[in-house]
């Protein structure tokens, strides 16, 4: 386990501190993730009941007010079912951009290089190099995961929303 600790320790020092800003923003996007799931799994059928419940309760379907009663309960429904789905999309396309930022640095960092020890210095050059590209590669890896979640959990609340609002009838 202290091998495995520090070679992660090694890779996150390759990639310089940006690496660890996408790290952490990619810990944020996988809870939330993660957190959408059990959502849908746990409390979204208590949620449809309840919608139901609340619908029911609603004297004559037919009326004005009773539309709006029902528009309510939707809309109230469909502001918890897309919660943290605006997040989870920002922080997606949050991910390249922080990759971007570590390839800035590293190249900075690789200039800096070149400019107190000449291209000589070829070992010192290539950890400036590695700076550069392995947050670009995180920032993407972190982008194409959180982008098949992020785009699977907005399809099934838009689904679910669609469900509940033909399940609320006149």
């Amino acid at each position: 386990m202290g091998y495995i600790l520090e070679l992660v320790q090694n890779f996150m020092d390759a990639g310089g501190q940006v690496l660890w800003v996408i790290f952490f923003t990619t810990l944020a996007l996988w809870a939330l993730i993660l957190e959408r799931f059990a959502f849908f799994k746990f409390e979204m059928p208590k949620l449809k009941e309840q919608a139901q419940e609340d619908w029911k309760g609603v004297g004559s379907h037919e009326s004005w007010s009773a539309h709006r009663v029902r528009e309510m309960i939707i809309s109230q429904a469909r502001s918890e079912i897309f919660r943290f789905v605006p997040a989870i999309k920002t922080l997606v396309a949050l991910c390249p951009l922080l990759g971007l930022l570590g390839t800035v640095t590293g190249m900075i960092a690789v200039f800096d290089i070149m400019a107190i020890a000449g291209t000589g210095n070829a070992r010192m050059m290539a950890s400036g190099i590695s700076m550069a590209t392995i947050p670009t590669m995180a920032g993407m890896v972190a982008a194409l995961s959180g982008l098949y979640f992020g785009s699977l959990l907005e399809k099934k609340a838009k689904r679910e929303t669609e469900f509940l609002s033909e399940k609320l009838t006149f």
